[in-house]
């Protein structure tokens, strides 16, 4: 992403910082959630253990992609809130990990979003999850 020629809103700059530590809370739950699992299943092993039983076990299930990309406790319900008020039509903020890009809201369904970001084509929309990723709106403050 180039230079922009206005600096970033606040509040955009702001969740595009959260969305990481909201991954890593993420990972975080899967580490408490196995190692329950773990405590539960074998209770005579030691918690020195455990602990690197279950640093091991979510390590592994973190480089298998469809389940990193689907486990999302935290970040999921975070993106559904942060665009529940969105409509066809609104300006949002797309925030990815290389950096937030203005689009437009082209349709919603469910859990559905398609944005048009510029320079992607005309008729190409983009059909995002809101549980995986983080469309915030751009006119929020103005409809305040």
């Amino acid at each position: 992403m180039g230079t922009p020629l206005r600096p970033l809103p606040e509040g955009v700059a702001r969740w595009s910082g959260w969305a990481r530590w909201l991954r890593r809370l993420d990972a975080l739950v899967a580490w408490g959630l196995v190692w329950g699992l773990l405590a539960v299943m074998q209770p005579d092993v030691g918690v020195g253990l455990q602990a690197g039983a279950t640093a091991a076990v979510v390590g592994l299930l973190g480089a298998v992609s469809p389940i990193r990309v689907r486990w999302r406790p935290v970040s999921g319900p975070v993106g559904i809130w942060v665009s529940r008020m969105l409509a066809p039509g609104d300006r949002a903020w797309y925030v990815r990990p290389e950096g937030p890009e203005l689009a437009i809201v082209t349709a919603r369904r469910g859990l559905r979003l398609t944005v048009a970001v510029p320079g992607r084509g005309a008729a190409e929309g983009l059909s995002v999850r809101r549980t995986r990723v983080l469309v915030l709106d751009a006119d929020e403050r103005a409809r305040r």
